[in-house]
């Protein structure tokens, strides 16, 4: 179908070419006119000169002006003497003066001879009249064009606009036809002549456009299915968790409880940079694999990816009781794994509750806070923040910052309280000694958490610091006391046992009350010594040298070989609470324990037992001959 524009220019030069193709009809009959009649005149002077009895070349030029119109005419003798002479001046102009120029049409001068009069005749005869009058019909012939065609062009749009509108409104049907269904036929006979490729080409593209979209869309489906996806682990990453955590739990109008936990792998970047990064990839996936497997125990479990070392777990509907169950089976897999990969630890895994409209924010926080407990602990250990854990306060705010604020205002300022609990011995020549337990404070005299407080301190690169305001505490408050004469127990983090500038420092802090070290007792959890048994035999070397004792607290929840007591040599070890909890019922760990003690006894290291709850707990630990015990039975801490 041509566009009006294109009717247009088609006419102008239909236009073009009928006014041309008349011109040079009329050009060419004009020429051939002004040709025969410069032969007749030719023959009229040629039979007049023969036949004339005059020989006068002037009078001969007069007769023949008047004769015939001519613009020129020379006679001369066959001396070539001018006889006579004479011109008009008057050139042909105009349009068809010039047609004829470009043509090539020339209006030539003629020669004759009249030898019987001795004379030469030239002339050329003057055509201006039939020019001019040439001219007034080629002017007319491009009068007449235009008034046609300014009648024609405008009925020609007014058609075609006709016939645009209409096309404009079937197209328009068609469009919202295919539209619907880009497949469906169009009736063609309901069509315009012509219509029907139109509608044939709309349908294909029309199919085209929707395969087209359809193709857009999938990809669209798979960049956002990308977006959400950890590369390494095909699961979803940290902008989905966020996302399924905004959608589905971050408001209070949906109600929804229950356990998100932060597994974190924490060999992945000593594992980078000693075996390569291909075995760090390999490490994450067996762990996402083990996890894979526990979560999938659960119903509605989600599983997530976090960032390079942490994945995330959403258990729907699970209780505090099913989270320890979960944790526990977890860390079964892992230990496993730690065996299997010969690796020092795998991986530790903080767990806290939620429900419905609590921020996300918090909960990453208190989760994190729960890991670096869970790393206090044995290998691959866990820990679970209950709701009613002082740590949810909201005067702690929650945060590295916050945490740091608090940390850093307990250090500048002292704000800790000691505590001592007893060990009571179980002969009277056994040697025990009393734990001293710390208690730190807020600016408004409110208790932390200790655990809490501790696992941040850890964290932040501030348990050093923390070891050393309690070391400098407890022998200030011995010696004001005048308690020389009492044994007393210290905590110590491993990262302080490690930490050489820290062993440097506690050297020469007991040497320099040798009386206060000798009756001190520094306990370093089983866990935190194996982690370098070659620094912490360096540590108990040193502590050994300047009189004071060393005991394995939280004994018999690592993997324990005899090698560890040969190599280390501590003084006392301090057995887990768990395995004390119910001893009375549990046959297993009475036997574990008889055989614990009878070794530690063979090569001269004291058995104490912690979190003795009961009188039928102690009656059977006293058979077992541990050396000592303590306990909420035996005495709750009180201020030292």
């Amino acid at each position: 179908m041509k566009t009006t524009f294109q009717l247009v220019i088609l006419q102008l030069i239909a236009a073009l070419i009928l006014i041309s193709a008349l011109i040079i009809v009329q050009l060419n009959f004009a020429s051939q006119q002004l040709q025969r009649a410069e032969q007749q005149a030719q023959t009229f002077v040629q039979q007049w000169t023969q036949h004339s009895a005059n020989r006068d070349g002037a009078e001969l030029g007069q007769q023949l002006r008047m004769a015939l119109p001519l613009s020129q005419l020379h006679i001369q003798n066959l001396q070539g003497q001018e006889l006579y002479q004479y011109r008009s001046g008057n050139m042909p102009t105009g349009m068809a003066a010039t047609l004829f120029n470009w043509q090539g049409v020339e209006f030539s001068t003629q020669h004759i001879d009249a030898p019987q009069h001795e004379l030469q005749v030239r002339f050329q005869l003057d055509h201006s009249n039939q020019i001019e009058a040439l001219n007034s019909l080629l002017w007319l012939i491009l009068l007449l064009t235009l008034v046609i065609y300014l009648l024609i062009i405008p009925a020609l749009l007014w058609w075609q606009h006709q016939r645009l509108q209409q096309s404009s409104r079937q197209l328009n049907k068609v469009i919202e036809q295919l539209s619907h269904d880009p497949l469906q036929t169009i009736e063609a006979d309901k069509q315009p002549a012509g219509f029907e490729a139109v509608v044939e080409n709309l349908q294909v593209l029309a199919q085209q456009t929707m395969k087209k979209f359809s193709e857009m869309s999938a990809n669209a489906r798979q960049v956002t299915a990308d977006a959400y996806k950890d590369v390494i682990t095909g699961l979803p990453n940290r902008n989905r968790f966020v996302q399924y955590y905004e959608e589905q739990l971050s408001k209070d109008d949906k109600v929804d409880f229950g356990i998100f936990a932060i597994t974190r792998c924490t060999e992945l970047q000593s594992l980078n940079q000693t075996r390569g990064y291909q075995e760090g990839d390999k490490y994450i996936q067996e762990v996402c694999q083990i996890l894979t497997k526990a979560v999938h125990a659960y119903a509605d479990g989600q599983l997530f990816r976090l960032n390079s070392s942490d994945f995330g777990v959403l258990l729907p509907r699970v209780t505090a009781k099913g989270a320890e169950n979960f944790a526990i089976q977890l860390q079964s897999r892992l230990n496993q794994y730690q065996q299997t990969a010969e690796l020092e630890s795998v991986a530790y895994t903080g767990l806290v509750s939620y429900e419905s409209g609590r921020a996300l924010g918090e909960l990453l926080a208190i989760a994190d806070t729960s890991i670096s407990l869970a790393q206090t602990k044995q290998a691959n250990a866990w820990h679970l923040q209950k709701e009613s854990s002082g740590l949810e306060t909201a005067s702690y705010g929650y945060g590295n910052q916050n945490w740091r604020n608090v940390i850093d205002d307990v250090l500048a300022n002292n704000r800790l309280n000691l505590l001592v609990q007893s060990i009571q011995p179980a002969k009277r020549s056994n040697k025990a000694y009393s734990e001293i337990l710390v208690r730190f404070k807020t600016q408004e005299n409110q208790v932390l958490p200790t655990a809490s407080f501790l696992a941040m301190a850890e964290k932040l690169d501030r348990i050093i610091a923390v070891d050393r305001l309690i070391i400098e505490t407890a022998l200030s408050t011995i010696k004001n006391k005048n308690m020389q004469d009492q044994y007393f127990g210290l905590n110590l983090s491993p990262r302080s046992v490690h930490d050489d500038q820290f062993v440097i420092w506690l050297e020469r802090r007991l040497l320099k009350d040798a009386t206060i070290a000798s009756k001190l007792i520094f306990e370093v959890t089983e866990f935190g010594l194996q982690q370098n048994l070659k620094t912490s035999k360096r540590f108990i070397d040193m502590v050994h040298r300047a009189g004071a004792r060393v005991t394995v607290e939280k004994f018999g929840v690592g993997i324990t070989s005899f090698k560890f007591f040969r190599d280390l040599k501590p003084d006392h070890i301090k057995m887990d609470g768990s395995y004390t909890r119910h001893i009375d019922e549990d046959k297993n760990n009475q036997y574990f324990l008889r055989l614990m003690i009878d070794l530690a006894h063979r090569i001269g290291v004291s058995v104490f037992a912690e979190s003795v709850e009961t009188q039928e707990e102690k009656h059977m630990l006293d058979s077992l001959f541990v050396d000592g015990c303590q306990g909420y039975y035996i005495g709750k801490p009180a201020p030292l």
